[in-house]
């Protein structure tokens, strides 16, 4: 099937823009649900009404959607979405601006999101709850106008997920066939529900899911994300202090919730500021530790897709915070192909949905999620089980239908990092080449920590997609490169696939006990725009990784390294020997043209994502690093193509 899913597709957007069963919504609002420990969650309830505004009492199918951003904020997005007229020339608006091929194209890259679908996936889908769903959108505890203390994707706030399904399942307005939806943490909270198997929970649609929140967000590859984990964090505290006004004027305020909010107004903050005040590793305090060494809370965090046994239908990107999980989400769930569903476009985190709807493109994910629930709660044979089962945007390329990921076809092989002249880098500290045999000479190659990153796609990544506006920094890595060793293989002489999970081998060689190592994986064109398809980042000492969880290619060689990233495997590198160490790109789809060039970047820093634990940056001490280019030990690139 093509990605658009040709008449089928249509048929499915005609059936979420059609004129629906019934015409009203009623709401009732911050519902409360007691929890088995007393804490009391507030949800707003959306029923299908007639045309006096009274809810419908038919039992039906129900979506709920656990957010930590505030049933407020999914309210008023809600209500702008509903004006009659304004909404629909605001998506129209937004979905034909385009400033592709300007300096500003990726103002365009955020604006498209808007007519994607992403908004009534994030917030409440009128069209779906006309037609006959309840939707249920409840604040996690400790945000919004619910109870409790944040628990951040603890042990207790999945156990709430769980008695929230298994509450919506046994009303009089639902049928016990729960789905559940939403984007970022509302969809990492729908993997970790389906995980634990709820009676009630027939089928999720998560956008921008994560699977593996301390590689994925808190420390991608080297114990960092601070950049990120801040803001975020910072965000979510200050929203979760927003009062209930209506409450408070009418005399019905939750003195429970103000008493929850002062016992601990700044959740999580405690260990992100000991992570950048703590001077030396000895230092780091229990907690921390204890998060840092595979604890209860680090084991909270790590999904469990596996366990899934429900239709999930995963919609990430190749640039999105969670890349890494995604598609391992798909490819872990054992459910056989259209049952579990993965769309990967060329996107960031808060712009996952740009471009759907478009010709050729996917449905919109409000229309795909309609047609999934109409499936799987419904019964209602749809075709959408037909879909893909894997549609991906191949970077270079557009979108394509597949039925794995990676795409069958592909064969890893190793590219070596050759101090060679490639021709095509002069801008760079130092232009190599990539190439498909070992190099005949040693060269040991000087690099050292620079700013020139700030202007990055990986910048783009980690603020979300936000830094995308900025001109120049997310087409074209040759800003970047001012700082960076480049390495650069012949012009291909046909299209040719790239496709799946990347490593790059590394032998290196440092001043201090520790260092810091970025590098990316770049479609040169033959103008010399060099983009960035994946990257990855590693600190030194935290080099050991986990062979069960990692994968390989035929003949051994890494393709995906799972990096433990604890402090107890820790190993401090020795100043002026040789270390071998692997970074792991993140998983990617690409095609390269006739004419274009692979090259692998290389840098010391990766700032603002890269932002090492304080008692690790101290033991690199900021000093230049070497990489060392030895046929007898050769650093490369494990790279699949088709």
């Amino acid at each position: 099937m093509t990605p658009d899913a040709g008449a089928l597709g249509a048929s499915w957007t005609a059936t979420e823009d059609g004129l629906q069963q019934y015409p009203n919504v009623h709401i009732q609002w911050d519902v409360p649900i007691r929890m088995s420990d007393g804490v009391v969650l507030k949800a707003n309830i959306y029923r299908p009404a007639d045309a006096a505004g009274l809810p419908i009492d038919i039992p039906m199918p129900t979506i709920l959607n656990m957010t930590a951003y505030t049933k407020l904020i999914s309210a008023v997005a809600d209500a702008s979405l509903s004006i009659p007229g304004i909404s629909d020339s605001l998506m129209k608006y937004a979905r034909d601006f385009d400033l592709s091929g300007t300096p500003f194209s990726g103002i365009t890259e955020l604006t498209q999101a808007l007519s994607g679908g992403f908004a009534r996936n994030f917030a409440v889908d009128r069209q779906l709850i006309r037609s006959g769903y309840v939707q249920v959108v409840a604040d996690v505890r400790g945000t919004g106008f619910s109870q409790g203390i944040w628990d951040v994707f603890q042990t207790r706030e999945q156990a709430d997920t769980v008695e929230t399904i298994e509450w919506a399942g046994t009303q009089p307005w639902s049928n016990g066939r729960v789905g559940m939806t939403g984007a970022s943490y509302s969809g990492i909270n729908q993997v970790q529900a389906a995980a634990k198997q709820p009676p009630h929970l027939k089928a999720i649609f998560p956008v921008v899911p994560g699977n593996d929140l301390m590689r994925d967000v808190t420390a991608p590859g080297a114990l960092v994300g601070v950049s990120f984990l801040v803001p975020w964090l910072m965000a979510v505290n200050l929203t979760k202090m927003i009062p209930d006004i209506s409450a408070l004027a009418s005399g019905r305020f939750d003195w429970r919730w103000l008493s929850d909010r002062m016992e601990n107004p700044f959740t999580f903050m405690d260990l992100v500021f000991a992570a950048l005040a703590t001077p030396t590793v000895d230092a780091i305090p229990p907690n921390l530790a204890a998060m840092l060494n595979d604890g209860p809370m680090r084991q909270a965090w790590l999904g469990q897709p596996s366990q899934i046994r429900i239709p999930t239908f995963v919609v990430g990107g190749w640039h999105d915070l969670f890349a890494n999980g995604e598609p391992r989400i798909y490819n872990e769930i054992p459910l056989p192909p259209g049952q579990k569903q993965l769309v990967m476009g060329e996107v960031y985190h808060i712009n996952a949905t740009r471009g759907f709807g478009n010709p050729g493109n996917p449905p919109r994910t409000d229309v795909l999620q309609r047609a999934w629930f109409d499936k799987w709660l419904k019964g209602i044979d749809n075709g959408i089980d037909k879909y893909g089962p894997v549609t991906l945007f191949q970077q270079g390329g557009g979108w394509v239908s597949t039925t794995s990921f990676p795409q069958p076809g592909v064969n890893y092989q190793r590219m070596y990092l050759s101090a060679a002249s490639s021709g095509t880098a002069a801008h760079s500290q130092f232009d190599g080449s990539l190439l498909p045999a070992p190099p005949t000479g040693v060269n040991q190659l000087s690099i050292g920590p620079g700013v020139s990153s700030v202007c990055s796609r990986d910048t783009a990544y980690i603020t979300a997609g936000a830094s995308a506006v900025l001109v120049g920094c997310t087409r074209d890595a040759r800003p970047q490169e001012l700082d960076g060793l480049t390495f650069t293989a012949a012009p291909v002489n046909r299209p040719t696939l790239l496709s799946g999970p990347i490593n790059v081998h590394l032998n290196t060689v440092h001043n201090g006990t520790d260092g810091f190592w970025t590098a990316t994986l770049n479609d040169v064109a033959p103008d010399g725009t060099s983009v960035v398809l994946t990257s990855g980042q590693l600190t030194s000492s935290l080099r050991a990784i986990d062979p069960a969880r990692s994968r390989y290619s035929a003949n051994g060689d890494l393709t995906d390294p799972f990096p433990t990233l604890t402090l107890i495997s820790r190993q401090p590198v020795m100043p002026g020997q040789a270390t071998q160490l692997d970074v792991g790109l993140t998983p990617t789809d690409a095609v390269l043209q006739a004419g274009h060039r692979l090259r692998v970047d290389v840098y010391a820093s990766n700032f603002p994502k890269g932002t090492p634990l304080r008692p690790l940056l101290n033991e690199s001490g900021l000093m230049q690093q070497h990489l060392l280019l030895d046929p007898g030990a050769p650093s490369f690139v494990n790279v699949p193509l088709g």
